[in-house]
């Protein structure tokens, strides 16, 4: 009888196959075919299979890059969550197979003379057993969409935690880039304070030998103090962009790592394809996920129809027992096989709330998936358009801070000259400084947009580029 029960509950997982899921059918991206500052012509693999080592060839942002991959802590709990999920998607899973249990028992039982038929003696009993407990027939398939589901919250979990792996990245890229043009302005800065410094004194001789006014002495105390202040401000500001950084990396930063490079010789790579937006749908881990959530939102719909069907559970067991006195086991095999059908009647509605809530669950789902791609287009969009126009900005700043540069050195000849006022070397002076200032942050931005690009066109997974890491056996090969 137990190879009837087991041939039972096979047929039952067989016939359990099929699901009262809708067919899914991919909503339309609701985004134009082409970026709006779309390329022409565009040569290379796609921004997605260039390693971020390819992309970014400093050699410290990539220790502290691989440092953070190691140690950050919201990547580590986001890697904990995929566990978690693959946990839970086993635990659904388990439910659409019988659940086995083997039980044994025994009991010893002392009869006096005139009770048993037998005379005085001990009585010993003893069973052996395997039952099966409570194992649901899913003809309708609400088992199975709800393993489908938990499934699908697997998939949407191990994307989250690539989209996190990605950002994670750029952000690391983009607190580096913001802590070396801190550093380059506070240089400025202190560069600034010692030739004010050095006018201050100049123009102090030149007052106790009444060459100077006290106006041009105390204007020039006046840029004396604010240099300083822009000293202090900019070693604030450049300590807590290292703290963001440590932050971001997980450890403090090693005394060992390769020497910083200029922001303007800082090897980026400038060349990414950004391709079509219709690709962002494969490369894009959040786009993936929000599809993944919709899947199992649509899963959820199957499960709350077959709800309203009957549940069909099946409960058996089978053994050996023994009866005699004083004996083992004799030829006594038991079974029990007991189905069991239970039809929802009345539930106050509760079936068809839950259907409700399972439809509109997937509607909002689409609205996600739909909003999680718009926003993907615009990001690749708004970088596409500031990729162009800070090289305009980079040039037109450089050009400047030239012109600022001459300006400054003139007027501190007629300056010293006599033919000029000090208020007219000021105003050069200060105009330098903040023209140095800015195209300091317009290099910042212009490297931060291409690591931001990376990332929006879904880069940053591999370390490497796919087509080196295949020709690189071949070379060590040769």
């Amino acid at each position: 009888m137990a190879n009837r029960i087991a041939a039972a509950l096979v047929v039952a997982s067989l016939v359990g196959g099929c699901t009262m899921a809708p067919k899914y059918t991919r909503p339309e991206a609701p985004v134009a075919a082409e970026y709006p500052a779309q390329p022409q012509n565009e040569q290379g693999p796609h921004a997605s299979e260039i390693g971020w080592r390819d992309v970014f060839a400093d050699e410290r942002l990539q220790a502290l890059i691989a440092m953070a991959l190691e140690n950050n802590r919201d990547l580590r709990v986001a890697i904990l969550n995929v566990d978690r999920a693959r946990a839970l998607y086993r635990i659904e899973r388990s439910d659409e197979l019988p659940t086995v249990n083997g039980t044994a028992n025994g009991s010893v039982q002392h009869l006096p003379a005139g009770i048993s038929p037998l005379g005085a003696g001990t009585i010993q009993q003893y069973s052996l057993g395997v039952g099966v407990t409570a194992f649901e027939l899913d003809l309708w398939g609400r088992v199975r969409s709800l393993s489908d589901a938990a499934l699908e919250q697997y998939l949407a979990s191990e994307e989250a935690s690539r989209a996190v792996h990605l950002s994670l990245i750029a952000e690391v890229a983009g607190a580096y880039l913001s802590e070396r043009s801190l550093a380059e302005q506070l240089a400025v800065a202190r560069q600034t304070l010692e030739t004010v410094q050095a006018s201050y004194d100049l123009t102090a001789r030149s007052a106790e030998l009444g060459r100077a006014s006290e106006l041009d002495l105390r204007t020039a105390e006046t840029q004396v103090e604010t240099a300083r202040f822009n000293v202090s401000q900019s070693e604030q500001r450049r300590a807590q962009a290292e703290n963001a950084l440590v932050f971001l990396i997980g450890r403090p930063i090693p005394a060992d790592l390769p020497a910083p490079q200029p922001l303007e010789t800082t090897g980026f790579l400038e060349e990414l394809p950004a391709g079509l937006p219709s690709e962002l749908l494969e490369r894009r881990p959040d786009i993936r996920q929000a599809e993944h959530l919709l899947l199992s939102a649509n899963a959820n719909i199957g499960a709350a129809r077959a709800a309203f069907f009957p549940t069909i559970s099946l409960t058996g067991s089978a053994g050996l027992t023994s009866r005699e006195l004083g004996s083992l086991f004799g030829d006594t095999g038991t079974w029990s096989f007991a189905p069991q059908i239970t039809l929802p009647i009345f539930t106050g509605g509760r079936l068809s709330a839950n259907l409700d809530a399972a439809e509109v669950g997937k509607s909002i789902e689409i609205a996600r998936y739909e909003r999680s791609i718009q926003n993907a287009f615009r990001e690749v969009a708004d970088a596409l358009v500031a990729r162009d126009r800070l090289v305009e900005q980079l040039a037109a700043q450089t050009a400047r801070v030239k012109a600022e540069q001459r300006r400054y050195e003139l007027s501190e000849m007629r300056y010293r000259a006599g033919v000029d006022s000090y208020i007219t070397l000021l105003s050069a002076q200060r105009d330098l400084y903040s023209a140095q200032q800015l195209l300091i942050d317009t290099r910042r931005a212009q490297l931060t947009n291409l690591a931001q690009l990376y990332k929006a066109l879904g880069g940053g997974w591999l370390e490497q580029t796919a087509t080196a890491q295949q020709q690189q056996p071949e070379q060590q090969g040769g």
